[in-house]
């Protein structure tokens, strides 16, 4: 499927992504140094912030999926959600204490868990199941999204960065900075469109009744994302373990943005290559990258190594994250799929808020060796498991 085929609401729901990311990457790579330069906050602090939003963005992922099901409407939960994450922004520019952070970032999160189950389900309904000899292209579509997405993620440390070169140290103007590319995504929003939904086709099951009815390839590999996102801590701690090797917070900024590029480039090609080939080759081979990298942070001796594991890290994230939503939705049909996603992102994200509460600890009780070794080791075996499993689906 080539660029000029994306349908409209992809393309729109690409834009809202594109200029939120510009907005919350302002502040992602900023936030952990701002904690631990400025407010004086450890590791586990950080830790245990990402940790809460995680859990906080995981829960309502989870539920909003499903009630996008039940009631056959999904652009409303698009709009609040980002609505909410843009209005929070700014706080800790104007309030600079670490409870302000906490409360930002997690209100961020709600905003976050409100509107991402439906969201994909939209993205997922915009699928045309007749292209690629019937096999669909999901792959391509969630490709196309992350792409976006990730580009606000490239850009919006650069925005930062800028305005740190002109006001050095001067954290709160980016935080305040922030708002504007926010509300430019949520007057996006407004232009998304929910497909028709015939009042019978809305769902009444408990999530139990859900549950028994999917296939067992999506039960599996619920279960082994769950486990992999244990050990896929928050990318704060990347950022932070850069800054440690190259002794400089814009080196370490870089770093992400550059990663960033590589994942917002690959992402549509290999969602792509999903739709061709297999999702399941595509995530497995993800899933070793992503091994490799964190072994690669974890003797990371200098900054050379670090900037070819960003290039990495990229690859692994476009053959991953969307891969893994457009194999889930291949997998369950319309009607189930806000439930489905939402199942997936909410105990994927409630499994990083673990991890990062206890990389944080690790980290601080024996330095940041031990915890990027358990991270490559333990997504290793999640890939070699899901080798071994028989593949049923695309």
């Amino acid at each position: 499927m080539s660029l000029k085929k994306i349908p409209r609401q992809v393309v729109i729901l690409g834009l809202v992504s594109l200029f939120t990311d510009i907005a919350s990457e302002m502040l992602y790579p900023v936030t952990p140094l701002f904690l631990t330069t400025v407010l004086g906050a450890s590791m586990a602090v950080v830790g245990i912030i990402e940790g809460i939003a995680e859990f906080v963005a995981g829960f309502l992922k989870g539920y909003f999926g499903r009630l996008s099901d039940k009631i056959g409407k999904r652009s409303i939960f698009v709009t609040i959600g980002y609505g909410i994450s843009a209005v929070v922004k700014p706080i800790p520019g104007l309030f600079p204490y670490v409870s302000t952070v906490l409360f930002s970032r997690v209100t961020d999160r709600i905003g976050k868990g409100i509107r991402t189950a439906p969201r994909d389900a939209l993205l997922a309904g915009q699928a045309d199941l007749s292209v690629n000899g019937g096999k669909g292209n999901t792959g391509a579509i969630f490709g196309f999204h992350r792409g976006m997405d990730t580009l606000g993620a490239a850009i919006g440390p650069f925005a930062a960065l800028v305005l740190l070169h002109f006001y050095p140290n001067d954290f709160k103007l980016v935080f305040l900075a922030a708002f504007l590319p926010s509300i430019i995504a949520v007057s996006f929003t407004t232009a998304v469109k929910d497909k028709a939904v015939s009042f019978k086709e809305k769902q009444k099951e408990k999530y139990s009744a859900v549950w028994k009815s999917a296939p067992p390839q999506f039960k599996s590999l619920l279960a082994l994302i769950t486990v992999f996102s244990l050990v896929n801590s928050s990318d704060v701690f990347l950022i932070l373990k850069s800054q440690n090797v190259s002794h400089s917070s814009t080196q370490a900024i870089l770093g992400y943005i550059f990663y960033n590029l590589i994942y917002a480039g690959a992402s549509y090609p290999i969602g792509k290559l999903s739709d061709r080939f297999s999702k399941r080759k595509i995530f497995i081979l993800g899933l070793i990258i992503f091994s490799a990298v964190y072994f690669g942070f974890a003797i990371a001796p200098d900054l050379d190594v670090i900037w070819g594991m960003f290039i990495l890290y990229g690859i692994y994230a476009a053959s991953t994250e969307g891969v893994a939503k457009a194999w889930v939705s291949d997998i369950i049909p319309d009607k189930h799929r806000g439930t489905a996603i939402g199942l997936l992102t909410m105990f994927s994200s409630l499994a990083m808020m673990l991890g990062s509460f206890f990389t944080g600890i690790l980290w601080d009780k024996f330095g940041s060796t031990i915890p990027f070794l358990v991270s490559s080791v333990v997504s290793l075996i999640v890939a070699l498991t899901l080798l071994l499993i028989k593949d049923r689906t695309r």
